[in-house]
């Protein structure tokens, strides 16, 4: 469930004397797994996968409290389409929660900082993040810097829509407004709930019914029987103006997720689709091209990494990812002496320069891998 619908099939490898004769194919990275963050029943503070609601009650326990929002926030990810996810249980070490909870650290392997050492994680989220000092910022960080994930952050319990708190600049993350209305454990009962972990499985359903490319908006949120305030058309205008995406009500359609933008004041990374796109595209060629670094830093090796990069970015744009009607409208692909000095030729660095036209064609978004025996990284712009 958590693989988009473009992948190229993985292709052996056949090595002759330690010289690679045909690198495999470059296979997609998963782009719907999430990491949930907050306090749970029980279970263990090291992230641990669960693959259904059921499996989550075994491992960490039911609802339980006031205001302790994971149950539900998981909950909703699986109604709503999601397959898998990591839950990082987040305990106090005082009487609060507190970001550095949140934060972890990398020798308990716990938080944030386990979440990190898991590649396969592509989604982020914490439960009403913006109630705790410095946990939507640090949600943020976390995304920006590992290049590999989104974080979807929840307006503020209680706002109105004239005034919704808007978290800082960024590509990585998106916010929803407002919060939802889901059915308690009670008969009748009905609780107000952030709605990220609900809109978390509407990425995982979109992923795999559309692909990554296409906005998750337009989406039925499962499992909601009301919304926190009624959005209006006008409202609307506004929110999308600001980057505030709305989950609204409508007549004979339902509670619908109404907004894909991120928080970027960017242009170019405004759309939740773009963003993903490109860290689905980076993560991919990234991971897939790691057999450059044992190869001769040469043009036999340079011509191999654009073959196999193109044949996955050809395979994207017959799929409809890329916009244009012929490859070089698409995508296009460097790898020579006009990409790398002689002093990263004599040093072992290979850098790839890539172009991708996901909106228009021709009108290429450009991106940098680049490898060596010390890292590998992405760069854009």
């Amino acid at each position: 469930m958590s693989q988009p619908t473009i992948q190229p099939k993985l292709r052996t490898t056949t090595r002759i004397a330690g010289i690679n004769i045909n690198p495999a194919s470059i296979e997609g990275v998963t782009t719907s797994t999430a990491g949930f963050l907050g306090e749970t029943e029980k279970g263990p503070i090291t992230p641990t996968l669960v693959k259904s609601w059921q499996d989550y009650q075994r491992v960490f326990g039911g609802f339980f409290g006031v205001d302790n929002y994971l149950p539900y926030a998981v909950q909703g990810f699986f109604l709503n389409g999601g397959g898998k996810c990591y839950v990082a249980k987040v305990t106090p070490t005082s009487g609060q929660l507190v970001v550095s909870d949140y934060i972890g650290t990398s020798g308990q392997g716990n938080g944030l900082a386990g979440l990190a050492k898991l590649d396969d994680v592509s989604i982020v989220y914490a439960p009403n993040s913006q109630s705790v000092p410095g946990l939507t910022d640090a949600l943020i960080s976390h995304c920006e810097v590992l290049k590999n994930r989104f974080a979807i952050i929840d307006s503020v319990k209680g706002q109105t829509p004239s005034n919704v708190t808007k978290p800082r600049s960024t590509s990585y993350a998106a916010l929803y407004f407002p919060w939802i209305k889901v059915s308690g454990v009670s008969s009748g009962q009905v609780l107000l709930v952030p709605s990220g972990g609900h809109v978390a499985g509407t990425y995982a359903r979109s992923d795999l019914e559309r692909g990554v490319q296409k906005a998750p908006a337009n989406v039925v949120v499962e499992g909601v029987v009301g919304l926190e305030f009624s959005i209006s058309s006008s409202q609307q205008d506004l929110f999308n103006l600001d980057g505030i995406n709305c989950i609204r009500s409508f007549l004979g359609k339902g509670i619908t997720v109404w907004g894909a933008r991120t928080l970027s004041v960017d242009s170019l990374w405004k759309y939740v689709s773009i963003r993903r796109l490109f860290t689905y595209l980076e993560n991919s060629i990234l991971k897939g091209t790691q057999w450059v670094i044992f190869e001769p830093n040469n043009q036999i090796t340079w011509t191999k990494a654009i073959q196999t990069i193109t044949e996955f970015l050809r395979t994207a744009w017959k799929n409809g990812v890329l916009q244009g009607a012929k490859p070089e409208e698409a995508f296009f692909v460097k790898c020579d002496r006009t990409t790398m000095t002689q002093s990263d030729i004599d040093n072992g660095r290979i850098l790839i320069v890539i172009g991708v036209a996901p909106t228009k064609p021709a009108e290429f978004i450009v991106f940098r891998v680049n490898h060596s025996v010390d890292g590998s990284g992405i760069s854009e712009g």
